[in-house]
């Protein structure tokens, strides 16, 4: 993400109990491999990653992306273009509700960037949810 500055390893993850966990390193983030790959011709490529509180998430400052900036993500010797759309902050129940349309692997492909948000001193209360679409 040029606009932030990050550029992290990713590595694939799946569920665990219905919810996607980050994989545990803060700087790495993780492609959801049960959902559409980067690049593919429909459904949303999902990439989670960790917001820390004290500093030190690849995701810390994911809310701050705005609609027209680009994201990038690296394949191999291919490096895929996308455009920020929009730049949401969901509760963890809208989210639930949303679920089908934003992990979708269905619909007009697509890259979901997550992580949480709101911390209350114990725990996240919400989620970052980035929306981009690939350039051509």
């Amino acid at each position: 993400m040029p606009a932030l500055g990050v550029e992290a390893p990713v590595v694939p993850i799946s569920t665990e109990d219905g919810a996607l966990t980050p994989p545990s390193d803060p700087q790495q983030v993780g492609w959801w491999s049960g959902g559409a790959r980067p690049g593919a011709s429909q459904g949303a490529a999902v990439v989670t990653g960790h917001t820390v509180h004290t500093g030190g998430g690849a995701f810390d400052d994911l809310e701050t992306l705005a609609p027209g900036d680009r994201v990038r993500v690296r394949s191999g010797g291919d490096e895929l273009a996308y455009r920020v759309g929009s730049v949401e902050v969901l509760s963890r129940d809208e989210l639930a509700r949303r679920r089908v349309d934003v992990f979708g692997r269905a619909g007009a492909p697509r890259l979901v960037l997550v992580t949480c948000e709101d911390w209350d001193g114990t725990a996240y209360q919400s989620n970052v949810v980035v929306t981009a679409q690939p350039v051509d």
